[in-house]
C-alpha cells in the first residue's frame, strides 16, 4: 500500500503531534478514553479537565475547533438517544420547564453525551494527525493480531479499486437508459451490488493465490517494525496526556 493513501479526515501539517510515531498516538488515545470512561458521571469538573486536555492537543496539532465540531456529527444517533433518556428513565423525577424528567435519565444522558463526545474528539484527533498507512503500522507495532492488520491493509488498498469499478458500472447502466433516481430501478441497483460483490470476491481469490505462489505463509513481511519505531522519549511525551487524564480520573473516584 503506497504512502499516498490518506483518509479524508487526515490533515497534513508539521506539528509535534503529527511527528509522534503512530503506536504512541494510538496507545495514548486508548488510555485517555479508558480514563474518561472510568470517571464517575457525577464528577462534572473532571469532564471539563478532559475537554481542556483535548483542546491543548488540538492546538498543538493545529486542528481547529470548528473542524472537530463539524466531524462530531457522527455521534448524532447517540445524542438523540441521550436526549430521550430523561423522558423514558425510571426512578425519582423532577419538574423542569413543565416536563417530568427522570433524575437517573438526566445523569445517564449527561454521561453518554459528555464521555461520548470526548471519545469522538480523541478519535478525530488521532485520525487528523495520522495517515491510514501509519495507523496500520502503529497497530502492527503494538502487536495487533496479524489477521486484523492484513484485512485492514487490503481493504484500504483495494477500496479505491472497488469504488472505481462501481463508478464504471453506474456509468454503463446510465448509458443504457437506466435512471437510478427512480424507485423502480432498485432491482437493477441490487443486481449491480451483487455483481460488484462477485467481482470483489473473485479478485480477492486471485490476489490470495498470487500471494501463495510468492511464498505467503500467513504473515506479511514486517518491513516497517524497526525503522521509525518510537523511542523512550517519544513514549514519555505521548504518555503525558494519559497520565494527566488518569490522575483526574483517580481524583474524581476518590472525591465522589
Amino acid at each position: 500500500m503506497g504512502a499516498g493513501h490518506a483518509h479524508v479526515l487526515y490533515r497534513d501539517a508539521n506539528s509535534p503531534v503529527h511527528r509522534l510515531p503512530p503506536e504512541v498516538k494510538i496507545a495514548a488515545m486508548v488510555a485517555f478514553t479508558v480514563a474518561v470512561v472510568a470517571t464517575p458521571r457525577a464528577a462534572f469538573w473532571a469532564i471539563g479537565a478532559y475537554a481542556l486536555l483535548v483542546a491543548v492537543v488540538a492546538a498543538l496539532a493545529r486542528v481547529s475547533l470548528p473542524w472537530l465540531l463539524t466531524r462530531s456529527a457522527i455521534e448524532l444517533p447517540f445524542v438523540l438517544f441521550a436526549f430521550a433518556l430523561p423522558f423514558i428513565g425510571a426512578g425519582e423525577r423532577v419538574e423542569a420547564l413543565g416536563m417530568s424528567l427522570s433524575v437517573e435519565g438526566l445523569h445517564g444522558a449527561w454521561n453518554i453525551l459528555a464521555k461520548g463526545t470526548l471519545g469522538v474528539w480523541a478519535s478525530l484527533l488521532l485520525a487528523a494527525t495520522t495517515t491510514t498507512r501509519d495507523l496500520i503500522v502503529g497497530l502492527d507495532r503494538l502487536r495487533c493480531p496479524q489477521i486484523i492488520t492484513q484485512i485492514a491493509t487490503f481493504m484500504l488498498r483495494y477500496l479505491d479499486v472497488l469504488v472505481g469499478e462501481a463508478r464504471r458500472m453506474r456509468v454503463a447502466r446510465i448509458s443504457r437508459g437506466d435512471d437510478p433516481r427512480f424507485l423502480w430501478q432498485l432491482r437493477g441497483f441490487a443486481a449491480g451490488i451483487g455483481t460488484l460483490f462477485l467481482r470483489a470476491f473473485e479478485r480477492g481469490e486471485r490476489v490470495y493465490l498470487a500471494m501463495l505462489s510468492r511464498g505467503y505463509t500467513g504473515r506479511m513481511p514486517a518491513v516497517w517494525q524497526g525503522a521509525g519505531a518510537a523511542t523512550t522519549g517519544q513514549w514519555l511525551i505521548g504518555a503525558t496526556v494519559p497520565l494527566l487524564a488518569g490522575t483526574v480520573a483517580a481524583t474524581a473516584v476518590v472525591l465522589t
